[in-house]
């Protein structure tokens, strides 16, 4: 959640910040601005509630010349969304301007001792805060900003990413990070500064991701010095970002997330490259060869993440005790960190994060870490937070993933877990070799299945627009299939705000069947698998009281089809890999009904990419 973007160069900043925060639109926010210090040298801060498209209209009559800025994009923690509570804001004298992502804990009783000393704040964050703090510092101590910053953020308790420029030093900008993702890019005399690499890639692939308690001074015509907040200096390491910028383009699609969701094919054949074999017989994933004694001392896993990652952790739950015969948990991250859990040396604990920087996901890893269980991090991005604070892991290689709704993201975790799943329970001896293979050589023709899936599209449209009359949603599924019942009711209320509850299909009679009349849609995930007769009767319950029945079946299914409203007919696969094409269909359905009603699809209302706060 929230953009930052900065700049110090050679070039006019103003055009470069902009594109920047459209690059970062897709991590939600509800106002933009941006700080530039003019050729005039005047320190000129213009915000405005709304888009970025907003802030350039609000902008076109301003002086936005200058070679440094900042510019962010905000969701609103501390104060309602508006302009008085965008970022960048001022210090007091109107010298130091700010940009923040997280939250300032403490911000309250700094603000009332800041009060106290006859400082007066403008709005209602937790962030004007900060500024107003490292300026009282600097003009107590007659300090310069660096460490007027460093002082300031020993007081400070909570997360943040800053960037902070001075109207009387033009030519250089100071970052820090704690617990929120901050990326410095390093041109040919002159620096990007990002909350991802999204708006820096266009110009460079040569970045420093910042560890927490770094700070980061760039100063044009110098090299990049980073020190930690106690002032040591740091040796930062420069990486070559993999990420063009087709990838984070529409390419032609009215939408990310249906390119997005097009694009699970070759995502997940990305997933499997190097890890499954040419000949389609064996896994190999490094963290299981090098970790083989950790992991087979290993007498529990628990799982934490949150949203639409805990959903495929219900699936990765489902494949491991199936396959490596061990007891699995799956954990909401958010109630993990905060209830105490017993944790000890025999656990494993997977965290499974997109972004790498879930706030509560990453707590979560530092709590199992100080009590010495084992971390596996299943992430996206590389160079996150979670991957650097996991003893091993396993990216998913599904590339940058802008739409806030997440699709192939969900895919790539699960096809992660099935790897896993099967790497560890072979060093285990837990799996038979047919089975081991027969797994293996399915999930390695799952993305051509996945094409066949998505030939459906149209079809979807066409159904979508029969259902956006409803204002709720029941998805049922049994076994593999709960965790995707779960998931497309969550990827429905996301994007079209239609209220949608995933059960599992026996569970319907414990009470949401008193819900269902023929006003309420009901999606059935009813493939041929062990469970088939039992969905097929919950089926028959649901038609008995006029509900309107959406089944997904496998090929060449008659009875369901016969008794549903309406089917969709899936490429016949393994139990344990249905979920990722049962998916697909269900990601369609929500995108299409979203469309149908006018919303905007790849930010839906209050919602941000990448959480990073509570």
């Amino acid at each position: 959640m929230c953009g930052i973007v900065g700049y110090l160069g050679h070039r006019e900043a103003f055009p470069i910040l902009v594109k920047g925060l459209k690059r970062l639109e897709y991590r939600g926010y509800d106002s933009a601005g941006v700080a530039m210090i003019s050729q005039k040298g005047d320190l000129n801060v213009l915000k405005t509630k709304g888009k970025v498209s907003d802030l350039e209209a609000y902008c076109s009559d301003k002086d936005v010349t200058g070679h440094t800025g900042i510019a962010h994009t905000r969701w609103a923690t501390h104060g309602e969304p508006s302009s008085l509570n965008a970022h960048p804001h001022y210090s007091e004298s109107r010298n130091l301007a700010i940009i923040h992502n997280g939250i300032i804990e403490n911000y309250a009783d700094l603000k009332t001792k800041l009060s106290r000393k006859g400082v007066t704040f403008r709005s209602d964050t937790d962030t004007e805060v900060l500024v107003q703090l490292v300026e009282y510092i600097q003009n107590r101590k007659n300090l310069d900003l660096l460490t007027a910053v460093e002082i300031a953020l020993h007081e400070v308790i909570g997360a943040y990413a800053i960037a902070i420029i001075d109207k009387n030093d033009p030519d250089q900008i100071i970052a820090a990070r704690k617990q929120s993702p901050l990326v410095v890019g390093i041109g040919d005399g002159e620096f990007f500064l990002g909350s991802d690499a999204s708006p820096i890639v266009e110009y460079t692939d040569q970045v420093v991701y910042l560890e927490d308690g770094n700070i980061a001074v760039m100063r044009l015509g110098k090299e990049l010095k980073v020190v930690s907040i106690h002032n040591v200096e740091l040796s930062p390491e420069v990486k070559t970002v993999d990420l063009n910028l087709g990838q984070i383009e529409k390419g032609g699609y009215p939408h990310f997330m249906l390119k997005e969701i097009f694009e699970q094919p070759e995502c997940l054949t990305n997933c499997m490259r190097g890890r499954i074999n040419t000949e389609a017989d064996n896994v190999t994933l490094s963290a299981v060869i090098d970790y083989r004694k950790q992991l087979l001392n290993v007498k529990r896993i628990i799982i934490v993440a949150c949203g639409t990652s805990w959903h495929a952790g219900l699936i990765g739950k489902q494949l491991i005790e199936n396959l490596c015969r061990i007891p699995v948990e799956v954990e909401y991250a958010s109630e993990f960190r905060y209830r105490n859990p017993v944790v000890t040396k025999d656990d494993l604990v997977i965290a499974i994060s997109q972004s790498g920087e879930t706030a509560d996901t990453l707590a979560a890893v530092q709590l199992a870490k100080e009590r010495g269980a084992f971390i596996y991090g299943i992430c996206n991005a590389i160079g996150s937070s979670i991957p650097r604070a996991t003893n091993t892991g396993s990216y998913i290689h599904v590339g940058p993933e802008i739409g806030v709704a997440s699709t192939k993201a969900f895919t790539g975790q699960v096809t992660v877990l099935t790897m896993f799943a099967l790497a560890f329970s072979k060093a285990r001896g837990t799996v038979a070799e047919c089975d081991y293979q027969e797994i293996v050589r399915e999930l390695s023709l799952i993305p051509d299945k996945m094409r066949e899936v998505l030939k459906l599209n149209d079809r979807i449209a066409d159904m979508a627009r029969t259902f956006t009359y409803a204002r709720n949603f029941l998805y049922l599924g049994r076994g593999f299939s709960y965790p995707v019942a779960l998931e497309g009711a969550l990827k429905l209320k996301e994007i079209s705000y239609i209220h949608a509850e995933g059960y599992p299909a026996a569970e319907m009679k414990h009470g949401p069947i008193a819900l269902i009349d023929s006003d309420m849609p009901v999606v059935v995930v009813a493939t041929h698998n062990a469970m088939y007769e039992k969905v097929l009767s919950n089926i028959q319950e649901i038609k008995a009281r006029k509900g309107k029945v959406i089944a997904l079946v496998s090929e060449g299914d008659e009875t369901i089809s016969r008794i549903a409203d309406e089917v969709i007919e899936l490429p016949v696969t393994i139990e344990c890999l249905e979920p990722l094409l049962d998916t697909i269909p269900l990601q369609l359905l929500a995108y299409h009904v979203a469309v149908c009603k006018g919303k905007n699809v790849d930010q839906p209302r209050n919602l941000a990419k990448s959480v990073t706060v509570e």
